[in-house]
């Protein structure tokens, strides 16, 4: 992100705030203000760069550069490796953050929901039945549970799957129980 100190409206200090609350995405501020007074401000409060005007363009593509490659390779874009990240095709879970997310988009979930899809999908491929789920989740013995565990599922396929009808991840296997799909 390149921001410049003096935008209109939200300044380019307080947008560095806003977007530090939420993000660790490089940021370099562009600014007339030449000061160290400045600068140190601009860095202090979570800019990863201070270039100021007027500036050699070359320049500022190389510092973008430099940014991207240190955020890629040692910053949050590096998180794939988390080992308590799991994916599936389009599907993600982070158990760190409790996050899941289909093609890139936050899927909101029950707790009930999440613990059932993370245990099917950190098994994927793995067949589990009614029964077996619904004792790893609820932690006691399935009596008649046929019916919560096919409503929690249901609910699960309308939320992570284009059509639920023909999922793509959360496969029945008739007669013996659920899986995710390994993709």
């Amino acid at each position: 992100m390149i921001i410049d100190v003096m935008m209109p409206g939200l300044d380019g200090i307080r947008t560095t705030l806003k977007v530090r609350e939420t993000s660790s995405i490089p940021i370099i501020i562009l600014s007339a203000k030449s000061e160290d007074s400045d600068k140190i401000l601009g860095l202090n409060i979570g800019a990863d760069d201070y270039l100021s005007k007027p500036f050699n363009p070359l320049e500022l593509v190389a510092r973008v550069k430099s940014q991207l490659r240190r955020y890629t390779q040692l910053g949050n874009m590096n998180q794939g490796s988390n080992e308590n990240v799991y994916k599936c095709g389009g599907l993600t879970i982070n158990d760190d953050t409790k996050e899941v997310f289909v093609d890139d988009e936050p899927i909101k979930l029950t707790p009930i929901e999440y613990n059932i899809l993370l245990l099917l999908t950190k098994n994927a491929g793995k067949v589990f039945s009614i029964d077996e789920i619904y004792k790893q989740i609820w932690n006691e013995e399935a009596i008649g549970a046929d019916n919560t565990v096919a409503v929690h599922i249901r609910h699960i396929r309308e939320k992570i799957e284009i059509n639920p009808r023909e999922p793509r991840y959360l496969k029945v296997v008739w007669g013996v129980g659920y899986k995710i799909e390994k993709q």
